[in-house]
């Protein structure tokens, strides 16, 4: 019998996020505003541009992780944002960011303990990780992430899905996919970098749904979101997790293209 491996999973972020210091509400300013003040948010139900990351996150639901935020993350950050930057420093900081994500993933992965002999003939009681987890990328941009998953699970299987928008109607449409046999009976790490409007992951889960995979053993990896995206994700499927490095209104689309070098 599966167990839902989501609902216990720790929260690094939940304490960050639950102090409503200054200090700590000074980190979520990413944009400067205009010299009019920002209008309050009127719709209490739908995350806006002027509200902070637990405020978002309160709306969202606790699907909604985010990597407890410091400077070294703000950085990477602001270099993958900034328009000025060169393809070499873009990649090697989306790499870092990627890298970061991918380890915070692998640890909301299911675990039993263990009891291992050292060289010196003691014991110790240690964890290792379930097996049966295994990566899905959505092409291209979420090709991005596959070696840094590769780099921290050597052996782990990894699918691919391909979703682009149709020329008539602009709806999503999956032209290709292919994912280990017994994907149902896995753990995925879903891997797309960008959450915009949310549609093309909502496409994915569906194809993986249809493939026999309950959403609740899905963890989508990502590395910016806008509220509009994580809210539609979440709100199409309940119990799936998001974790992600930024929520914000105004998301590096840019991103593929930049990594891929044909922008």
């Amino acid at each position: 019998m599966e167990t839902d491996f989501i609902e216990n999973m720790p929260c690094h972020n939940q304490q960050l996020n639950n102090s409503e210091s200054p200090e700590h509400a000074a980190k979520h300013v990413r944009f400067a505003r205009s010299s009019a003040a920002a209008e309050p948010c009127q719709d209490d139900t739908k995350p806006c541009e002027n509200q902070t990351m637990s405020d978002i996150q309160r709306q969202i639901g606790p699907q909604l992780k985010l990597l407890p935020l410091n400077d070294q993350i703000r950085e990477l950050q602001t270099i993958i944002r900034d328009k000025t930057t060169s393809r070499g420093d873009f990649v090697f900081c989306a790499d870092r960011l990627i890298r970061l994500v991918v380890e915070e993933g692998l640890n909301q992965l299911p675990y039993s303990e263990c009891t291992v002999t050292t060289p010196t003939g003691h014991k110790y009681e240690g964890v290792k990780f379930e097996k049966g987890n295994c990566g899905v990328s959505i092409m291209r941009s979420g090709e991005a992430m596959e070696q840094g998953l590769r780099d921290c699970c050597r052996s782990i299987r990894i699918g691919k899905i391909l979703i682009q928008s149709d020329e008539e109607t602009q709806k999503a449409k999956v032209y290709y996919a292919k994912f280990p046999p017994d994907i149902s009976r896995r753990k995925v790490l879903l891997m797309y970098p960008i959450l915009s409007t949310g549609n093309t992951v909502i496409e994915a889960v569906r194809v993986l749904n249809e493939h026999g995979l309950l959403a609740k053993h899905i963890i989508l990896l990502s590395l910016f979101s806008t509220p509009h995206g994580a809210q539609s994700i979440v709100q199409e499927f309940p119990n799936i997790t998001i974790l992600t490095t930024e929520v914000h209104a105004v998301a590096p689309t840019h991103f593929g293209q930049r990594y891929f070098g044909t922008d």
